[in-house]
């Protein structure tokens, strides 16, 4: 009977398959005039337009008041409104360039780049394994967000289910770098739980050498400025309740590191709050021209250095004793002086010392200061060429880590920690020609920082040694400073 009304062209119902005859029932079809099917599409294409105008707004505004001030002015309207514009623009960047780059010039770029990376994105996530096949369909990451800053564009990454920002990481970041022609790529979680972000970090901010960093007449030992961060900001030392290790290969700037930390304790080391006792066992070449800085150098006798730490030991328990009860953090004064034991090469105390007992008294010696010293300002700053344990017994009793250049891939993971080379830290990938140039890791932070140490070459050594030494005087010669030397307190 339904199949007879559907033939008569009687009242349809919806679609319908019969599970008896297997008859597809179909609705009456409905014709409309041709000139509403005009208007309709007329309306469609002027809707698209008008959202089109307003998701677009940052050109069709400007587009549309140059449009109206050339009806109203002619061509003298929109040529002075662009030209005051222009003049407005460069005395903003010419004034306050931080401001400029964030609010108006870094915001349009991330646009562009965002632009860019989508049309590369699909077959970049494909060919760095990181896309999905789910039901015969593939899935990739998801680029939800671009922000660019200074050298560095930051990616917001929403990962595909069962991913973890650690397989953003190693190969596959090295596959993006090079696929987004950037430097390196450096993966961490994002705010929310199923995002990555992906830091871009584009050029090298850190290719000019450092000059020295100046002087102030009271260290803040909690803030040490040493170094240059890769966004042009100061990276401080945090010396209080810490110790150093500084690694590199030969010719990596580890000279760089110890001269910018003495530079920064230099006013203290004048005044007397500071007492550096220095130990340059490869024959003194380092630092003997600092001599006049130091309490004490020791440079060529390995039973005289054991001696000196043995002391070092003697006073850091006699000072505990003295502020037992009274405070867990030492602070310097002229009558109790922060301590600094200077060790150039520690290899050579802890592990070439030809002595057996002599070798013995030192790593012990040192591995108490390393413990028991810091609460009470008896801080040990080392330097290093091999990482590995026979050279640096006592390497993970150092709570602040300084990675230069590397001799082997597998150095950096020994000295910044686990995982440190995966999260962006190629120390061993460090060109020869960026002397200073280091990885930051400290303890209880996952965070690493790559930062470049200033340069003090020997004119400069010489001049701060004679201004801010204790003896004042190098070779037996009153030094009384270089004039040109810009290391007055501050």
């Amino acid at each position: 009977m339904a199949l007879i009304q559907v033939l008569q062209g009687n009242t349809i119902p919806d679609p319908v398959v019969s599970a008896k005859t297997g008859v597809v029932m179909r609705t009456r079809p409905v014709y409309v005039p041709l000139k509403w099917v005009i208007i309709g599409k007329i309306l469609k294409a002027l809707g698209l337009a008008i959202a089109w105008a307003f998701t677009r707004w940052r050109l069709t505004g400007p587009a549309a008041i140059l449009g109206y001030l050339y009806l109203q002015f002619d061509w003298p309207g929109p040529v002075i409104a662009v030209v005051t514009t222009s003049a407005a623009l460069v005395a903003w960047w010419r004034l306050h360039r931080e401001t400029y780059l964030r609010f108006f010039a870094l915001p349009i770029l991330a646009r562009w780049r965002r632009r860019q990376l989508l049309k590369v994105w699909p077959a970049a996530m494909v060919a760095a394994g990181l896309d999905l096949s789910f039901r015969g369909e593939q899935v990739v990451p998801i680029l939800r967000k671009v922000v660019c800053r200074p050298g560095v564009d930051l990616l917001t990454v929403r990962m595909v289910t069962g991913q973890i920002p650690a397989d953003y990481a190693g190969e596959t970041a090295e596959r993006l770098a090079y696929t987004f022609g950037v430097r390196s790529v450096v993966p961490a979680p994002g705010r929310k739980s199923m995002d990555v972000m992906l830091t871009l970090l584009r050029g090298d901010p850190l290719a000019y050498t450092v000059k020295p960093l100046p002087i102030t007449a009271t260290p803040d030992f909690t803030r040490l400025p040493l170094a240059l961060r890769e966004d042009g900001s100061l990276w401080h030392l945090k010396l209080f309740g810490n110790q150093v290790l500084i690694v590199g290969a030969t010719g990596s700037g580890k000279g760089s590191v110890l001269w910018s930390i003495l530079r920064a304790l230099a006013g203290g080391i004048a005044s007397g709050l500071v007492k550096v006792k220095a130990f340059d066992p490869k024959g003194g070449m380092e630092l003997a021209a600092g001599a006049p800085l130091f309490d004490e150098f020791l440079c060529d006798d390995y039973d005289a250095m054991a001696d000196a730490l043995e002391a070092g030991v003697k006073e850091m328990r006699a000072r505990a004793v003295r502020l037992r009860g009274r405070t867990r953090q030492h602070t310097p004064t002229l009558d109790e002086p922060l301590y600094v034991f200077l060790i150039d090469e520690l290899a050579a105390l802890t592990a070439y010392c030809p002595d057996r007992k002599t070798k013995e008294r030192i790593v012990t010696n040192l591995a108490i200061l390393l413990t028991q010293g810091r609460a009470v300002g008896m801080h040990v700053i080392a330097a290093v060429q091999d990482p590995r344990k026979e050279a640096a017994a006592n390497r993970d009793l150092f709570t602040i880590r300084i990675a230069l250049r590397l001799a082997e891939d597998g150095h950096v993971d020994l000295v910044l920690g686990d995982g440190a080379r995966d999260r962006g830290a190629l120390a061993d990938r460090i060109p020869e020609s960026l002397p200073g140039v280091a990885y930051v890791a400290v303890d209880g932070s996952r965070h690493l920082e790559r930062v470049r140490f200033s340069y003090l070459d020997d004119r400069a050594v010489t001049a701060m040694a004679g201004t801010y030494g204790r003896l004042g005087v190098i070779d037996g010669e009153i030094i009384p400073g270089d004039p040109d030397d810009q290391s007055e307190p501050s």
